[in-house]
């Protein structure tokens, strides 16, 4: 089948009246991260390139377009907490992306609850459903193909204590859908949920053989 396509080469540009990447690449879950200072300063933030890279040990990680109040303090103390941003929390999420001046308590500001963590000296959001709580593994610099540094850092954790709200739970099996998570699409302002009605299942070729 021949199709015709929109080719570019990113340095170059994209040629189109919005970068397409993040659209693409894409709905991408939303890592909602809160963080704390030395000095006690909470921080609330939400990043959109962010994902789960390990099982055993669990390992997410999210990345940072520049040196954040979030990046700052995990570099400083080491610990760092996940919560699943939901439909119902979503412009709380929003509202916590707010540039606000180093030092301002993004849990005051959106009026979500701060819970201590059991393992990391860092709050949850009480409000969300699901919170890890993760020691950082490694933050890295990323570089493009060049070898040039590039003002954007991976953090990478792993998830030391999780915590599941009971009605997510169906005879000990997690539901993704009745969480009502919420992804980030691409453009300023676009996101999607995900509902039962649109899954569907396949099974892995060598599974069948089991």
């Amino acid at each position: 089948m021949t199709r015709s396509r929109h080719s570019y080469q990113p340095r170059l540009g994209h040629g189109l009246p919005h970068d397409p990447l993040n659209a693409i690449v894409g709905p991408r879950p939303i890592g909602w991260i809160s963080s704390q200072s030395a000095r006690g300063e909470r921080n609330l933030a939400p990043y959109s390139f962010f994902n789960c890279f390990n099982y055993q040990p669990p390992i997410i990680g999210f990345s940072s377009q520049g040196w954040k109040d979030s990046v700052a303090n995990i570099a400083e103390t080491g610990e760092f907490v996940w919560n699943l941003a939901t439909r119902e929390l979503a412009v709380a999420m929003n509202e916590s992306s707010a540039s606000v001046p180093h030092g301002e308590d993004e849990f005051t500001l959106t009026g979500l609850t701060a819970l201590p963590g059991t393992q990391v000296n860092v709050s949850m959001v009480a409000e969300s459903p699901v919170n890890f709580e993760c020691k950082l593994t490694q933050l890295i610099q990323l570089q493009g193909a060049d070898g040039g540094k590039i003002d954007q850092w991976l953090v990478l954790g792993e998830a030391v204590a999780i915590h599941i709200d009971h009605a997510l739970l169906e005879e000990g099996i997690y539901q993704t859908a009745r969480a009502n998570p919420i992804l980030r699409a691409g453009g300023p302002s676009a996101y999607y949920a995900i509902s039962d009605e649109l899954r569907f299942d396949l099974i892995r070729p060598d599974a069948r053989k089991i």
